[in-house]
């Protein structure tokens, strides 16, 4: 009975202990004071820069929410944040840190996304990935989303949550651990335009959670984002050819063995959709998979 006992609490503690990746790309790149690498996009009086700059609270209201968007486009680099989410009623908030260009590609734009869909009390969040490519080009966007329920509580403190954007991948990072690699297999299905890096808070009630079950609330208002230890590092739109890409791993591209490990135990234990075992959907829209 007590060995059964012991490979029981065994199979919990692999199940809910976040694995070392082995490398901290975190580390790597240094962290930035807000008006350094961001400026106010939309809803100025709902966000508050710290005095020192290091932090942004941003916040949704039945009036507004709020946004706020990278000095400079990049072609390529590591773009993180770290990021507490409000508790509670949190229903049909979306939450989101992400890489886009539609303001230059209206309609055909490419986006790389971390997304945290609200949730009722007892409900944890879904934190939702995606890629879009030069939209679809007749008229429908087709996302490519990959959601996981995470191993820890976002609301009781900062975690950071960044991607990797290099010529021939995305990878998406949960506290240095990566959680997706997104590959080039195909020029179509892989964003190369130069993209902004945006945080927002906003209403998505129509589909956030639970597809739209249920909404916004305002009676729980406001609804509150709190971002800080902005990290950008890789080559601006502007930078010279000679500018290299942020290795992703020690052996410089892709993931180490380690690596891979600690993403296969995300998948198994935290992933709970992928777009590509959705077979409801109409996978010719999704070569890649």
């Amino acid at each position: 009975m007590a060995l059964i006992q012991f490979l029981v609490l065994l199979m919990f503690c692999s199940a809910t202990a976040q694995p070392s990746p082995g490398y901290y790309l975190s580390s790597k790149v240094r962290s930035l004071r807000f008006y350094q690498s961001y400026r106010t996009l939309w809803g100025p009086q709902h966000q508050s820069v710290s005095r020192d700059q290091s932090s942004v609270t941003i916040w949704l209201d039945k009036s507004s929410g709020s946004g706020f968007k990278s000095n400079q486009p990049y072609r390529n680099g590591y773009f993180g944040a770290s990021i507490k989410l409000q508790s509670g009623y949190t229903a049909g908030v979306n939450t989101a840190f992400y890489l886009s260009n539609n303001e230059a590609h209206p309609g055909f734009h490419d986006e790389v996304d971390i997304e945290f869909l609200g949730t009722t009390p007892g409900k944890p969040y879904t934190l939702q990935t995606n890629v879009y490519v030069r939209g679809s080009g007749d008229g429908r966007i087709i996302g490519r989303e990959m959601r996981f329920h995470l191993w820890f509580d976002p609301t009781a403190d900062f975690h950071h949550y960044a991607i990797l954007w290099n010529p021939d991948e995305i990878i998406f990072f949960v506290d240095d651990v990566p959680i997706r690699r997104y590959q080039r297999k195909m020029e179509a299905t892989f964003p190369d335009r130069p993209m902004w890096v945006y945080g927002s808070i906003w209403d998505a009630s129509s589909w956030a959670t639970e597809n739209g079950k249920y909404k916004a609330d305002y009676r729980y208002q406001p609804f509150v984002g709190r971002f800080t230890n902005f990290k950008i590092g890789g080559c601006s739109a502007y930078a010279p050819a000679s500018c290299r890409p942020v290795p992703s791993s020690p052996r410089g591209s892709g993931l180490s063995a380690q690596q891979i490990a600690a993403m296969q135990w995300v998948r198994r234990s935290h992933m709970v959709y992928y777009y590509c075992e959705d077979y409801s959907r109409d996978r010719s829209l999704t070569p890649e998979c």
